[in-house]
């Protein structure tokens, strides 16, 4: 039984040790770096509740009509919405699943899981944190305490539990996640895809790292020496990344630090409009806001210029106080 678990993970980690780790122009467009997303792909997204969601590349992954995906991030918000609404992906795996600490649980997500049969699968927020850590160090597992005692611990079988070989106490052993591509949001890059991080990290680098591919979305492509010009600011390695995109207000209608705040007049009708009717909210939603535009500059336009530009002052001052 351990062989058969050992070798697809000798497998995968083969397979990421081949891939081209070359100093290599990486920019395309957001369509060619969505179609790295295939159905029942494992996916990684990268920033935490409101904050860097790779939502234009989401937005796209919905628009070429995926499937079957099996989608990890440390905390969702409405990406999960949208993912499960629109039938892209059938698994979520997360610490927290809602439609942000304002609005409280998703019930988007309770359609889902009690009626249509898709999956939500909870663990810890450290634990999610541990699992993408042991995915990038290549080990298929980290010892932790968290979760033990917990009603979360009893409902994960895939977790295990031990007597410390040197203490003797009880310790939780979490396995590996290693998504087949993790969507990531950046302030700024390079073209190579050395990623430049403001803020909080959340657990964007362990995600990278333990991803077999990784699509960058950023606010702007800035040149090599300016990355190179602050070097310590560099939290994912061009070797990691395989695509990266340039998308102005890549995160909307959620947040991206230093450049703007949540929309959150586009997010107080969404919310309103898929809680009184999950199914035909969403429905609806999805139509004129995901499936309708052509393009992401007129995703933006629908939202409003007015809101952007009040999210884009609202950011900058809090960035700059």
């Amino acid at each position: 039984m351990l062989e058969a678990q050992v070798e697809p993970y000798k497998q995968l980690r083969d397979n990421m040790a081949r891939r081209d780790r070359g100093l290599r122009e990486k920019v395309t467009t957001l369509e060619a770096a969505a179609s790295f997303v295939q159905d029942g792909m494992k996916v990684g997204l990268g920033g935490s509740t409101m904050s860097r969601t790779p939502m234009a590349l989401i937005w796209e992954v919905i628009r070429q009509r995926r499937k079957n995906l099996s989608v990890s991030r440390c905390i969702i918000s409405t990406d999960g919405d949208l993912l499960f609404g629109s039938g892209a992906a059938d698994h979520i795996v997360t610490s927290w699943f809602a439609q942000g600490i304002l609005w409280g649980l998703s019930k988007v997500l309770r359609h889902g899981v009690e009626a249509d049969g898709k999956h939500f699968e909870e663990w810890s927020h450290l634990a999610m944190g541990m699992r993408y850590r042991a995915g990038g160090m290549g080990v298929p597992f980290l010892p932790t305490r968290v979760m033990l005692g917990s009603d979360i611990a009893a409902i994960r079988p895939e977790a295990k539990q031990i007597d410390c070989p040197f203490t003797g106490e009880k310790l939780l052993l979490v396995p590996a996640l290693n998504p087949d591509v993790a969507l990531i949001h950046v302030q700024r890059c390079d073209a190579y895809g050395n990623a430049q991080i403001d803020g909080l990290q959340f657990m964007d680098i362990d995600l990278a790292l333990a991803a077999n591919r990784v699509i960058l979305t950023t606010e702007r492509i800035v040149s090599n020496d300016q990355i190179r010009r602050a070097p310590d600011q560099t939290k994912i390695p061009f070797f990691c990344v395989d695509a990266v995109v340039e998308v102005p207000y890549g995160s909307a209608p959620h947040e991206c630090y230093g450049h703007y705040e949540p929309m959150l007049g586009h997010m107080e009708d969404y919310v309103a409009q898929v809680n009184a009717d999950p199914v035909n909210g969403m429905r609806a939603y999805l139509e004129k806001y995901v499936y309708g535009p052509k393009s992401w500059v007129d995703f933006l336009a629908l939202v409003g210029l007015e809101e952007v530009l009040d999210a884009s002052r609202n950011g900058r001052s809090i960035y700059n106080d």
